[in-house]
């Protein structure tokens, strides 16, 4: 039984009802090889606190793989993708049970979700982890997610998740969450790296992300594996489904109940929109992009504007091979990324019927699936875009 702790600290009222809250493992470990328990701790009491306000909460947590290094005693870093997917089956368990203890406390249930980018790439997988996240939160139970490192290359490679940055934001477009906060040992979006830059200013809000906030990431550090540019990845994710993100020190005394009450810390990114319809906002955090279409003019016009669904006649050029039903990012000619949307044809298809009339694709292709490439059902445009 855990000690039912009370929480004498008076907070603000919540300015947000659904929380993720992603933990990175440089500030999980407070800088050092192992995790740092006080630091954990703390930040469990300021999760534990919003949860008896009301709060739904969901943890994205880092630090499997730091806490797999310690437990094995090892010293020196081997890079094979193997060798740390041991480290992090060795580390999850670790991991997941410093939280049972501490979360224990407070007499909060726990449960621990893994997930990979497979998950949910596919609809019925994004249906089932979402219902399963909403389900958890209705019956007040604090879930942990975590990638499943053991089956998942991607992250543990340092080439697409980073870190689980992206991971927190799907996980906010997933269960419609308010606020996402990627707390990290930095204290937000500079202009330039402040560890090396004593001129480095920290711009406190971001209303669009634009090229010149993504070449600021770039020059703005790299924290680990999940570095600036993937929080910045993650931000423009969740904003276009409606969620506020905050990038902020989470070494922060009370940062998190201090966020969820309003208080302006750290960078804060803004929604691009209102909040999508659910099936648009799979779509749009689906990383089973297969292909790209290249649109005209037109049909960008009628995609940003009229809400029109994509028929051949507007498409230019299909770039990649997909098959009907895979899921597609669309341009305009000028390189503008317009939205993404699951395709009615093939790829070597749509090379057949680009730029054609929709009255000849039967004649074409001796088939006819209908005369949208993309149906507007299936199409999320991206609505900074429409701004």
């Amino acid at each position: 039984m855990g000690r039912n702790n009370k929480i004498n600290k008076k907070p603000s009222k919540p300015c947000y009802q659904r929380i993720v809250v992603k933990l990175g493992t440089s500030l999980l470990t407070s800088g050092s090889d192992h995790l740092d328990r006080d630091m954990m701790s703390r930040l469990v009491d300021q999760v534990a606190r919003l949860h008896q306000q009301g709060v739904e909460i969901i943890v994205v947590s880092s630090g499997a793989m730091a806490a797999g290094r310690h437990r094995l005693n090892l010293t020196k870093r081997i890079k094979s993708i193997p060798f740390k997917q041991v480290l992090c089956s060795v580390g999850q368990s670790h991991l997941m049970h410093i939280y049972e203890e501490l979360v224990g406390q407070y007499d909060i249930p726990v449960a621990q979700a893994l997930l990979t980018k497979a998950d949910l790439s596919n609809r019925s997988g994004y249906l089932n982890a979402r219902n399963t996240l909403l389900a958890l939160l209705q019956l007040r139970v604090l879930c942990i997610v975590n990638e499943n490192d053991v089956v998942a290359v991607d992250e543990i490679d340092e080439a697409k998740f980073g870190d689980n940055d992206n991971l927190s934001a799907m996980v906010a477009n997933l269960v419609d969450a308010d606020l996402l906060l990627l707390l990290t040992d930095i204290a937000g979006l500079h202009t330039a790296d402040p560890r090396r830059d004593p001129d480095a200013r920290l711009i406190s809000e971001v209303e669009h992300i634009a090229a010149g906030i993504e070449s600021l990431a770039d020059r703005a550090g790299a924290m680990g594996i999940g570095g600036m540019v993937t929080k910045i990845e993650a931000a423009r994710l969740a904003t276009v489904s409606g969620v506020t993100v905050i990038i902020a020190d989470g070494r922060e005394p009370d940062i998190i109940p201090r966020l969820a009450g309003g208080e302006k810390v750290g960078t804060r990114f803004l929604p691009a929109a209102t909040r999508l319809e659910s099936r648009k906002r799979w779509i749009l955090s689906s990383p089973s992009i297969r292909g790209i279409l290249v649109v005209d003019s037109g049909a960008a016009l009628a995609l940003k504007k009229q809400n029109r669904s994509l028929l051949a006649a507007g498409i230019k050029e299909a770039k990649g091979e997909f098959d009907r039903g895979d899921l597609v990012d669309i341009y305009d000619a000028e390189g503008m990324h317009l939205g993404c949307g699951l395709v009615n044809y093939s790829s070597s298809e749509v090379n057949l019927i680009k730029g054609t009339h929709s009255g000849k694709i039967a004649t074409l292709l001796g088939i006819d699936y209908g005369p949208e490439v993309v149906h507007r059902d299936n199409l999320a445009v991206l609505q900074e875009v429409i701004k």
